[in-house]
């Protein structure tokens, strides 16, 4: 039976950050099925830094009590660097961490990207045995990283993460999905992103047409059902949980993610 990698991305962006409460709220989404855990590099404030201080005590408080993937990111609208915004790769419980593949508008920001930052960071994540989680916020980036690919030796299979919803990027409906997944090398994992999310649909219709891994939590949307919010990450995760098994399919532990995404031991 297929089964179903939900990636739990916890924390809104730009918003204090009560650890005690993340790491209780972390611990309660691996009990109802969340297999991956995706954090950027924040101060308390919530704002974006390369000091991986705080990353590094979250994430030593998430390990005592799960045994979740830990994913570092890459990536964020800030005045950083693409050294800058790779120092989490040298923490190194890292497992996987997000590539950006390209440049694009988000909302009134520009997110860049280069080739040389696609580059680099992909030497980075390699050098350091971490199996990179492909962004791309259109279809563009996916034969960037295939151009990229002629320079940098990627791992097979690559893992392309298909993000919708944001302003500047592709939209949440069929046709984008459709699209984006046809563009999706035939050899390649996918999963998906709806930021923004005001529904559930986009998510099964990714599901149901193949997605690897699904991400949810509070980075990208609160929404729970119409006219409702969710209180906790655990909430949604343990909504998606159930829709995957309604659907015939089944949650991948942990264990089992890193089978399907190739992550080589840490130990």
């Amino acid at each position: 039976m297929r089964k179903v990698i939900i990636s739990l991305a916890p924390v809104e962006a730009g918003k204090p950050i009560d650890k005690e409460a993340l790491v209780s709220d972390v611990e309660k989404c691996a009990q109802a099925g969340a297999a991956m855990c995706h954090l950027h590099c924040r101060r308390p404030d919530g704002s974006l830094t390369e000091d991986t201080t705080e990353l590094v005590d979250t994430f030593e408080r998430i390990a005592e009590k799960t045994d979740l993937i830990i994913q570092a990111s890459t990536g964020g609208v800030s005045a950083m660097d693409i050294r800058q915004r790779c120092e989490p790769l040298n923490y190194w419980r890292v497992e996987s961490a997000s590539l950006n593949g390209g440049t694009t508008n988000l909302g009134e920001a520009v997110y860049i990207n280069s080739f040389e930052d696609i580059r680099y960071c992909a030497r980075a994540v390699y050098e350091r045995g971490i199996i990179p989680e492909i962004e791309v916020f259109d279809i563009g980036m996916i034969y960037n990283i295939c151009m990229t690919k002629e320079q940098v030796p990627y791992r097979d299979p690559v893992l392309y993460n298909l993000v919708f919803g944001h302003r500047g990027g592709m939209q949440p409906n069929i046709e984008c999905l459709t699209a984006f997944r046809a563009a999706v090398p035939s050899d390649a994992l996918w999963g998906v992103t709806h930021y923004g999310r005001d529904n559930w649909d986009f998510l099964a219709a990714a599901i149901a047409m193949g997605a690897t891994v699904v991400r949810i939590g509070f980075e990208d949307s609160h929404y729970l059902a119409p006219g409702r919010q969710a209180v906790y990450n655990y909430e949604e995760v343990e909504k998606l949980a159930a829709l995957i098994k309604a659907m015939d399919l089944e949650v991948a532990t942990p264990d089992e993610a890193r089978r399907i995404m190739h992550i080589l031991s840490k130990v």
